[in-house]
């Protein structure tokens, strides 16, 4: 686990859904904490800091150039 970092957190489960798939499909590791709590209960995800996304130290650049594709593509105008 020291060698993943949280590289994004997001708010809702929705929020993660693309990006799963486009992580899972590049065969990058990656954890998603506290996915489920927050899915059980959307409101506390103040109390718990969100849904936050680790990934290995290795792939940190490329999954933040992913991360920024994603805000750009999904702007809404």
């Amino acid at each position: 686990m020291n060698e993943f970092k949280t590289i994004a957190i997001f708010n809702f489960p929705h929020e993660v859904i693309i990006l799963k798939s486009i992580l899972e499909n590049k065969g990058i590791q990656y954890l998603l904490l506290n996915e489920n709590l927050i899915g059980i209960n959307p409101l506390a995800t103040i109390a718990y800091g969100g849904i936050q996304l680790k990934v290995h130290t290795n792939d940190f650049e490329i999954v933040q150039e992913i991360l920024d594709n994603l805000n750009s593509n999904l702007e809404i105008v």
